[in-house]
């Protein structure tokens, strides 16, 4: 038995799996299908040929702790889903995000509010985008890698399993850290390499190359190949291996 609620609007090719949840002012395009055991939080609008697998969650309302860093706008638009997007089994993803076309949000993932993401996207398995972070068409994110508050990655960019980003220096022991709370910055083309930590503010230039491992620590150069901990110069990339 499923729950949809009258003012939820369906197209007649949408496809609804058992036990799930539709709120009101939800606006569902031609061909969605969703899963069973789903759950389309309230005003979420979801393009036409959307997939959401069983025990997804879209459109959630966040709630953040009182002793959170990030704090909510009075008011948080819902939830738009492109076109032709795919959401695994179990994503969470929260009002006031904005995903592209053909984009896909694999399974386990979590995408938080106040995040625009492009199109043909992939954010790969049990990866975690938090609040106000842009990620521009054709990135990819390998599985369980974690992208803070306030990162920018923009277009082309690649990154591997399990990459972690931060952006607080001051680890939360004063409240000057909410004024210098700042995320990386991955230009077009750069490629982070699996479980390389990228620090606060950190600006990784177009076509940079970062080694899997490595610990950066500065701003690189375009073109460059870094590895190390700390993350130190090695070569330029090959011609062969650009955009």
């Amino acid at each position: 038995m499923n729950f949809i609620d009258p003012s939820a609007k369906l197209d007649e090719t949408v496809k609804v799996g058992y036990f799930s949840v539709v709120e009101k002012d939800v606006k569902l395009g031609k061909d969605v299908v969703i899963g069973n055991r789903v759950t389309i939080h309230e005003g979420t609008v979801i393009g036409d040929g959307t997939t959401i697998a069983d025990g997804a969650v879209v459109g959630k309302p966040p709630k953040p702790a009182k002793t959170s860093t990030v704090k909510l706008a009075d008011s948080i638009p819902a939830l738009e889903l492109g076109e032709g997007v795919t959401v695994g089994a179990n994503a969470v993803i929260y009002r006031g995000a904005k995903i592209g076309s053909d984009t896909l949000i694999a399974d386990l993932a979590s995408v938080r509010e106040n995040v625009e993401i492009g199109n043909y996207v992939i954010v790969g398995r049990g990866v975690t985008v938090e609040n106000y972070v842009k990620i521009g068409d054709r990135t990819k994110i390998q599985s369980n890698s974690y992208i803070t508050a306030y990162t920018t990655l923009e277009e082309q960019v690649f990154i591997a399993p399990c990459v972690t980003t931060t952006n607080d220096n001051l680890m939360g022991r004063t409240e000057e850290r909410f004024d210098k709370i700042k995320g990386a910055t991955v230009k077009k083309g750069a490629r982070v390499g699996g479980a390389s930590i990228l620090l606060p503010g950190i600006v990784v230039e177009e076509e940079t190359f970062i080694a899997a491992g490595a610990l950066v620590t500065k701003n690189t150069e375009p073109k460059t190949l870094i590895k190390g901990v700390p993350a130190k110069f090695v070569r330029m990339v090959d011609e062969r291996e650009l955009l």
